[in-house]
């Protein structure tokens, strides 16, 4: 990315700050860097903990930045397209992180033949452990696709799909943190309810659940593979791996995935 000149990040939340400190650690300059966000408390925070160049407004930060990531809600998507659109140039790269927001819906809002590449990362970005997904929409170049590739690979993986995809993508690993914070939380009441301090229970929790997903990342077995050589016949895990199975704990989290995934497209309109 040495030929970028400036990345823009119109709207300064959790996901922009963490590319932003992913692209920081991977020594790209913070002068390179520039966000419009308009809430001073994050304002200052983006400046004081990164260095980066604040814009004045989203139209400034179009003007300046060679790859624009579209960081907001996307409730607000309208509003602030239809604002920059006047502005835009087909030599800039949109890269959107807007949950059901297809990328036919941002291209009709620009003229000519506007690169667009969307992207589903998700919150352990800030700690350089995101499952990110991303696709192209139908000006992007596969150039474009290698760009964003890398950026996103300074905060975690990325796996590349077919747009049509991307709902399930959100469903799973878009909002697959937030069934496992459940996860985890449930686990340690578990402990406290047998008997262990809650910060005894909760540290054992937090590393139980990376543990084990560090065992399949590493290994490359099959989780089932894996679940079985915990599970002893007659022993404790068989016994509570039983309670799951007999409480739908599979089914409700593959419920969650297509809940999620469904309304992403709620949220994309289709």
């Amino acid at each position: 990315m040495t030929n970028i000149r400036k990345i823009g990040f119109i709207g300064g939340g959790n996901m922009a700050e963490a590319l932003i400190k992913g692209l920081l650690s991977g020594d790209f300059p913070a002068e390179r860097i520039m966000a419009s966000e308009p809430s001073d408390s994050r304002r200052e925070h983006l400046i004081e903990a990164y260095g980066i160049e604040l814009a004045a407004n989203n139209l400034e930060l179009m003007e300046k930045s060679d790859i624009i990531v579209l960081a907001i809600k996307p409730q607000i998507v309208v509003e602030v397209l239809e604002e920059v659109a006047g502005v835009y140039q087909n030599d800039k790269l949109i890269v959107s992180i807007l949950a059901g927001v297809t990328s036919t819906t941002i291209e009709k809002f620009f003229q000519g033949a506007p690169r667009v590449v969307r992207v589903m990362p998700n919150t352990p970005a800030l700690v350089g452990e995101a499952a990110s997904a991303i696709c192209r929409g139908h000006h992007a170049s596969q150039e474009d696709l290698a760009v964003v590739r890398t950026l996103l690979e300074t905060v975690g993986m990325v796996q590349l799909i077919d747009e049509r995809q991307m709902d399930a993508a959100t469903g799973l690993s878009g909002s697959g943190p937030a069934y496992i914070y459940t996860v985890i939380e449930a686990l340690a009441d578990g402990g406290v309810r047998e008997g262990l301090r809650r910060d005894v229970a909760h540290a054992l929790a937090v590393q139980t659940v990376v543990g084990a997903a560090l065992m399949v990342r590493e290994t490359k077995e099959h989780p089932a593979i894996l679940r079985d050589q915990v599970c002893s016949p007659g022993g404790t895990a068989i016994t509570g791996v039983s309670t799951l199975e007999k409480n739908g704990l599979r089914t409700t989290l593959m419920e969650a995935v297509s809940a999620s995934a469904a309304r992403s497209r709620e949220l994309g309109g289709s």
